[in-house]
C-alpha cells in the first residue's frame, strides 16, 4: 500500500509531457520550468492577409508549428499564440489586426516581464513575420534601458543550406512559393490551392527611389494586394525541407541558450556600470 502511495506521489511530481504553456497544470508548470532550465519560447506571428489562398494566421501557424517541434527536440516551454506585432502596411486588407506601436512594445515588455516572473529567465522570441524584423531587435536592444533578471533572445532563423529544392519563381515572398509550401506542412487543410491564381503576386515597383532610401510605403508600392510571388508553384518537398531546417535551427538555439551562462552576467555588469558612467575606464 505504501509503495503504491509513493509511486502515485512520484507520478504526480513528474512534469506533464506537454510543452505547451496553456496545457500545463500549475504544478506541472513549476516542474517544467525546472526541466527547461527556465528556457521558454515566444513564437511571434501576425494576423494579416496572405494572398487569396492562405489564412490570415499563416505566420502564426507556421511559427507555432516550428517552435513546438523545436521544443520537442530540446525541451522548452512554448508560450501560447502571440500576434501583437507590426503590420501597419496591411491595414487596408480585411481581417488585419494592427495594434499601435506603443501597445506593441508595452504588451511585449509586460509579456516578457510576466514570463520571467513565472521562472522564464531565458526568453527566446521566435519570429515568424517579416514585418517584425526591425521591431524585435529593437525590443531586445531596449532591454538595456533598465535592469532585468532575465535575458531576451531573438531567433530570426538560420540562413539557407545546401540541398534546398530549387525555387521555380523569380519573386518569392509573402504567400508565395515558399510560404505556401510551409503551410502545406503545418496546416495543409487551410491551403486553398484552387485560389492561388485568382490574384497577381507580381512586383508593381511603383516607387522610383535609390535602394539606399527607405520609406514606410515601400511594401504597398510593390505589393498592394499583400501577395508577393506565385503560390501555385508551392510543393511539399520544399515545405518539408524548409520547415525541418527551421525546426532544427530552433532546437539548436534552445540548446545553446540553455548553456549560456555569459549573457546574464554581462547584462548585470552593464547595469551596474551604467549607474556610474563617469567611473567607466576610458
Amino acid at each position: 500500500m505504501l509503495a503504491c502511495v509513493a509511486l502515485a506521489s512520484a507520478c504526480l511530481a513528474q512534469p506533464s509531457a506537454s510543452i505547451k504553456w496553456e496545457e500545463l497544470t500549475a504544478a506541472d508548470f513549476a516542474a517544467a520550468i525546472q526541466k527547461s532550465k527556465g528556457t521558454c519560447l515566444l513564437p511571434f506571428g501576425i494576423i494579416e492577409k496572405h494572398g487569396p489562398h492562405l489564412p490570415l494566421g499563416t505566420d502564426l501557424l507556421n511559427v507555432r508549428y516550428a517552435a513546438l517541434h523545436g521544443a520537442e527536440q530540446e525541451y522548452a516551454i512554448v508560450f501560447p499564440e502571440y500576434y501583437f506585432g507590426q503590420i501597419f502596411e496591411a491595414r487596408h486588407e480585411p481581417g488585419t489586426m494592427a495594434y499601435s506601436a506603443k501597445l506593441q512594445l508595452e504588451l511585449l515588455q509586460e509579456t516578457a516581464d510576466e514570463m520571467a516572473r513565472n521562472g522564464c529567465k531565458k526568453i527566446i522570441i521566435v519570429n515568424g513575420h517579416g514585418g517584425n524584423n526591425s521591431l524585435l531587435p529593437y525590443f531586445a536592444q531596449a532591454q538595456m534601458a533598465s535592469p532585468h533578471d532575465y535575458v531576451v533572445y531573438v531567433y530570426r532563423g538560420a540562413g539557407s543550406v545546401p540541398g534546398r529544392p530549387p525555387l521555380k519563381s523569380k519573386t518569392d515572398g509573402h504567400a508565395g512559393e515558399s510560404e505556401t509550401s510551409h503551410l502545406m506542412i503545418s496546416r495543409p487543410d487551410l491551403v486553398h490551392m484552387d485560389r492561388a491564381a485568382l490574384e497577381s503576386g507580381a512586383d508593381q515597383n511603383r516607387l522610383d527611389l535609390p535602394s539606399s532610401v527607405y520609406t514606410g510605403i515601400w511594401w504597398y508600392a510593390k505589393f498592394p494586394g499583400h501577395y508577393a510571388g506565385d503560390g501555385t508553384l508551392a510543393n511539399k518537398e520544399l515545405g518539408e525541407f524548409d520547415m525541418q531546417h527551421w525546426i532544427d535551427g530552433i532546437a539548436a538555439a534552445i540548446r545553446a541558450i540553455k548553456s549560456d551562462q555569459v549573457s546574464l552576467r554581462l547584462q548585470n555588469e552593464f547595469f551596474e556600470n551604467a549607474k556610474h558612467p563617469l567611473e567607466t575606464k576610458q
